[in-house]
């Protein structure tokens, strides 16, 4: 990133923008988002990959989605490439909020099953807000393998996204229910109940599915 500008008000904010304090920074994205400035189009994506605060995160995405797509998008499916975890994440919430449909090829079948749980929960967003019309099933069965990982909330992601897909990701979530692995079929049923009603709590003892299993004889997969 080239930080040596003449301007002296780009080089004060692009300075505000690693402050010690988190309100500087908000008020530095703020800014930069405000009074778009093709100068600092690196320095947020740069912060984007480091930046600690939640709510200094999302006013660094709300200012690119400022800018024009043509100045922002390649250089965030560069660090889609080339960054770390926290680059990625924020990469495809950015891309998810700047909504152009061109930016689907980038949330690659790689991210969405990519190790970090954050990046794959930020993938999975992006994608089902991408994807082509007459692509859903193909993403749903994509994100259907994922069914069982992680914990409560990246469990919840996973169903919330397949919900925004609607009535194709039926006959998915129906194949995983029929399934033979107890975790995946718990999940599936979890999130067909949250298709049939958004507002209904998330529900998936996952212990007691494993129990199910074992008491007919089977023993689960192993990576689950």
């Amino acid at each position: 990133m080239n930080t040596a500008h003449t301007n002296p008000q780009v080089t004060s904010l692009i300075a505000a923008l690693g402050a010690q304090e988190s309100s500087v920074r908000l008020k530095a994205a703020m800014a930069a988002g405000t009074d778009p400035e093709p100068a600092y189009v690196d320095a947020l994506i740069a912060r984007c990959g480091v930046e600690p605060d939640f709510y200094v995160r999302d006013m660094l995405t709300w200012a690119l989605t400022r800018y024009p797509a043509g100045d922002v998008v390649p250089k965030l499916r560069e660090a889609l490439a080339d960054g770390r975890d926290q680059d990625r994440s924020q990469a495809l919430h950015t891309l998810s909020k700047i909504g152009d449909p061109d930016t689907w090829a980038a949330v690659t079948p790689e991210l969405l099953r990519d190790r970090n749980d954050e990046v794959a929960r930020a993938a999975w967003r992006a994608a089902v807000v991408l994807v082509p019309e007459g692509q859903e099933r193909d993403l749903a069965a994509a994100l259907a393998t994922q069914f069982g990982r992680g914990d409560r909330e990246v469990q919840v992601s996973l169903s919330r996204a397949l919900v925004a897909l609607g009535e194709p990701v039926e006959p998915v979530l129906q194949a995983a229910i029929d399934g033979d692995d107890p975790v995946v079929a718990a999940h599936a049923a979890a999130t067909e109940r949250l298709l049939r009603d958004p507002e209904a709590a998330f529900e998936l003892n996952l212990d007691a599915a494993r129990r199910t299993y074992a008491l007919g004889g089977k023993e689960p997969d192993a990576h689950r």
